[in-house]
């Protein structure tokens, strides 16, 4: 037993220095974004569900924190605002699946085909929600949602979701530069790392744990890889259900995918999957909180279908395009750590995170940390104030 559970945190630990560079780097690119892209006006740029509205949404979205809780959680925040409900659904889905952090930990660890097919099935994927809002959604759905909406209770970073650092005097490059800037990009730095880490943790475990102790044909039976063309439509249909279940969301299931595209998931299937961020099982319940049960189950049943068509047309254009990796054994299964470029980019960034945070640490950060998970009595514009006076 005890070698079984050595091999998994093993497995585990490997798959984390595999990644580390990548997570990091991701991380910064991504604070850097929203240090320079404000908040403030995103319920204003939403009012309607017209095709411009949706390409906005999605603009933002691959602007924000790529976590799940504080992408629902700003979307909620959003729309009680009065943005498009449509629209607001279409932010938070750009928001998990296109982000640059993503795509880079895809490229990373399985492939720049699934980093492709992300960044391909996630626009898809938005269209077809948005296609069955337009046949589904009435008017009175949204007035429950936005009933329930308007109580306010609390899910996860709401904080989090509330807060605008961003800097908007100046050029790109000279709120980037600048001492403001810097400080925000720290700042966001931090605060996305302990937004995640429960999530980039408990998936490197689980998916160590997999790795270890699921034997591949168990895989390959569930996945019906004997059966290559049953194997294209149950992959897409299965991964969101299996994406559900493991709880795990945001960059954090990109290791459980690379297992089971190992196992023998079809590739329409681990992009399924990763789809399945926002329908897992404590997002569910915080629809639940934010819109109402049925609300919440009508959303779980449009994302699904949505997740399930769009993971399935991109099986069938990629594999059309001949773009569909044959060799399924990624890197990220190595049992052991080596001297190689992965180990000098760890120590790179590594470098470049401590700076981030001793940055953080001598700017107020803590105590606007604290504020994440507690937002009731602090408003954006107090938040801006405050980060704005800390800027050694």
């Amino acid at each position: 037993m005890l070698a079984a559970i050595g091999h998994a945190l093993m497995m585990s630990f490997t798959m984390t220095w595999e990644i580390l560079w990548a997570l990091i780097l991701g991380f910064w690119l991504s604070a850097i974004i929203q240090a320079v892209v404000s908040k403030e006006e995103m319920s204003r740029l939403l009012p309607d569900g017209s095709p411009r509205t949706i390409a906005v949404a999605c603009g933002l979205g691959a602007a924000s924190s790529s976590c799940s809780y504080a992408a629902v959680a700003l979307a909620r925040s959003m729309f009680r605002k009065g943005a498009n409900f449509t629209a607001a659904m279409a932010f938070q889905f750009a928001s998990t699946n296109l982000v640059l952090e993503l795509g880079i930990l895809l490229a990373v660890l399985m492939g720049w085909q699934f980093t492709l097919a992300e960044f391909t099935g996630g626009p898809l994927m938005i269209v077809i929600m948005v296609l069955l809002f337009k046949a589904f959604l009435t008017p009175r759905i949204v007035e429950a949602a936005r009933q329930q909406a308007e109580k306010g209770l609390q899910g996860r970073m709401e904080g989090h979701a509330t807060m605008d650092m961003s800097i908007h005097e100046g050029t790109i490059w000279q709120r980037m530069t600048s001492d403001k800037g810097q400080t925000a990009i720290s700042h966001f730095f931090v605060m996305d790392w302990a937004s995640l880490w429960l999530d980039i943790g408990g998936g490197l475990l689980i998916a160590g744990a997999l790795a270890a102790w699921v034997p591949k044909h168990f895989w390959q039976a569930f996945f019906l890889q004997g059966h290559p063309i049953l194997a294209k439509f149950w992959g897409p249909a299965v991964g969101p259900i299996v994406a559900i279940l493991s709880f795990v969301c945001s960059v954090g299931n990109v290791p459980l995918a690379a297992v089971l595209w190992n196992g023998g998931i079809s590739f329409g299937g681990v992009v399924a999957f990763l789809f399945a961020d926002l329908i897992v099982l404590p997002i569910l319940d915080i629809y639940r909180k934010y819109y109402s049960l049925t609300v919440s189950v009508f959303l779980l049943a449009i994302f699904y279908v949505s997740m399930a068509v769009a993971a399935l047309a991109v099986e069938f254009i990629f594999g059309a395009l001949h773009l569909i990796p044959q060799q399924r054994r990624v890197q990220i299964m190595e049992e052991s750590i080596h001297w190689n470029y992965t180990t000098v980019l760890n120590i790179i960034f590594l470098m470049l995170a401590v700076v981030l945070v001793i940055r953080f640490l001598r700017t107020g950060g803590p105590a606007m940390l604290r504020m994440m998970s507690n937002p009731v009595h602090h408003e954006p514009g107090h938040l801006r104030h405050t980060h704005h006076d800390h800027h050694a």
